[in-house]
């Protein structure tokens, strides 16, 4: 079985990031990430991969330096969670979930938490697979998200959405209005580019939102901040693939 490693300030520039290997429209939201990635090494931010050619990983850090609209002091906050392709069913999801375990144990945290949907949204984790290896569900929003925790302590108290993300909408009620960060080297491009080319090919507003720091992430209105699309100001989806030309009429007449 293959070794995992982490990313570090010494290998970060010669290793890959697992996502868009080898998308080279992307690759300037490649480099943007492990900038990214870097200014969050310093902060005890942790990414472990397998070490292959592989979307296998793991990334993770302290919640109170978490870049999502979560209430969550001493918990340790699940970011990107992938195991793909041939690499499914083979016990590499469950080692470095494992692996998020024993270091928040180590550290004395409370527990972990991670968003998803209340049904699988894109770019987020498997809800039903977490669910199955102990975590449980501790809030839902009515736009469709879910947080969930796996409490060490049970008198911990539970984390929380900030109250930012309550009603599901932005305060940008006319047209496409997209949040989005660096936290994911494909959405630079396809917000910038994709995007902008499918709004004005129908003559919609277009709002482009980048979260830039901690302080803008924490406090956004939807607690996807890798990608959130809202349209007159309701949240519609996660789903980075509405940003073309050929997806989004489809996505957003199905999120309306």
């Amino acid at each position: 079985m293959e070794n995992f490693i982490n990313l570090n300030l010494t290998n970060i520039d010669q290793e890959h990031i697992c996502c868009a290997i080898s998308d080279k429209k992307c690759n300037e939201g490649y480099q943007l990430k492990k900038e990214w990635l870097k200014k969050e090494l310093d902060n005890g931010y942790v990414f472990r991969k397998l070490d292959a050619r592989a979307k296998v990983f793991i990334e993770y850090g302290d919640a109170e330096k978490g870049w999502a609209p979560v209430l969550a002091p001493n918990y340790l906050l699940i970011n990107c969670f992938w195991v793909s392709g041939q690499y499914k069913n083979k016990g590499y999801g469950k080692q470095l979930l494992q692996y998020a375990i024993d270091d928040a144990k180590s550290n004395h945290k409370s527990g972990l938490v991670t968003v998803v949907g209340t049904r699988k949204f894109h770019f987020m984790s498997d809800t039903k697979w977490l669910l199955k290896q102990g975590f449980v569900t501790v809030e839902t929003t009515d736009s469709g998200f879910s947080l969930l925790a796996y409490k060490f302590d049970k008198q911990a108290t539970d984390p929380v959405f900030n109250k930012s993300v309550k009603s599901g909408e932005c305060d940008e009620k006319k047209g496409i209005t997209v949040y989005y960060s660096n936290r994911c080297p494909f959405a630079e491009f396809h917000v910038n580019t994709s995007m902008v080319e499918t709004a004005a090919k129908r003559k919609l507003p277009l709002t482009l939102i980048k979260l830039d720091n901690m302080e803008q992430a924490q406090n956004a209105p939807s607690p996807a901040t890798i990608f959130s699309l809202f349209f007159n100001g309701k949240f519609i989806t996660t789903d980075l693939s509405a940003c073309m030309d050929s997806r989004f009429d489809k996505i957003i007449k199905s999120g309306i």
